[in-house]
């Protein structure tokens, strides 16, 4: 299953190329399964917060039931399937933007196996927003794996973890789940995760986490919206155990967060 509509229609030449140019734009990506998404409200929210900041555009309601049918009409007729929506500027720069939906396959939510990570002294720009400025953080990529990494975890200057390169972290010190406090991208499914832990009564904390910490952290998991609970096995020479009770915590806290019908 492939499909891309741009404002409910496949684009033209002339589009694809000026889309292709434009490296302005902000997104949010989902998984649709059964015609329903988990945090539908957040993202819808986070795109109406982006558009604001990057356009000076401010969506209303009719807005987002217009924006709703522009992704049933792009899935045409699939009830599961991985989904993008980009906003994206029109040639007309006095015009709301243009409305991209991506359509793929499914994704599974199954971890892979337990990611070795790199810290790297990165940040993004407008680390609040889920935004198309992403050569940064594609470097970030490469430079970890060309030192051996799969993946790299981003530290600000004074040593504090933000977030991953297209994922949140979580960590566990033996008692309670931590995430860390920074500057940085509040995912839609690390915000489900942590509703969903305090109505399980699970104890969790938003606190700054410095890199010097990490020896008495006993586990750690990459969370975003293909998989709520990636196991990491090490971030730097830092190892964790494989049999850390966190990522059954949090897929857990994620079999109760309900679904929203689009």
């Amino acid at each position: 299953m492939r499909n891309i509509e741009l404002n409910g229609r496949a684009p033209g030449l002339a589009e694809t190329q000026r889309l292709a140019t434009w490296q302005y734009g902000h997104f949010t990506s989902m998984q649709v399964r059964g015609l329903a998404v988990r945090g539908l409200a957040l993202h819808l929210a986070r795109l109406a917060d982006a558009n604001e900041e990057f356009y000076g555009y401010r969506m209303d309601v009719d807005d987002e039931q217009r924006l709703l049918g522009l992704i049933r009409h792009a899935l045409g007729g699939e009830v599961d399937a991985s989904v993008r929506v980009a906003f994206v500027p029109r040639a007309e720069r006095d015009l709301p933007p243009d409305v991209l939906v991506s359509v793929t396959d499914p994704a599974s939510d199954a971890p892979r196996p337990p990611l070795r990570v790199r810290t790297d002294g990165y940040r993004r720009d407008w680390p609040e927003h889920k935004h198309t400025a992403t050569m940064g953080l594609t470097y970030a990529v490469r430079r970890a794996g060309a030192a051996g990494y799969d993946d790299a975890l981003f530290t600000g200057p004074d040593n504090r973890i933000s977030e991953g390169t297209t994922w949140n972290v979580a960590f566990f010190d033996g008692d309670q789940i931590i995430w860390p406090q920074a500057p940085m991208l509040k995912g839609v499914t690390m915000v489900l995760l942590q509703i969903a832990l305090s109505m399980n009564a699970t104890p969790w904390t938003l606190r700054p986490v410095d890199v010097a910490e990490l020896p008495s952290m006993t586990g750690a998991a990459a969370v975003n919206s293909i998989c709520p609970a990636q196991p990491i096995a090490s971030v730097d020479r830092v190892a964790f155990s494989a049999d850390d009770k966190l990522t059954g915590l949090l897929r857990d806290a994620w079999q109760s967060v309900p679904f929203d019908t689009l």
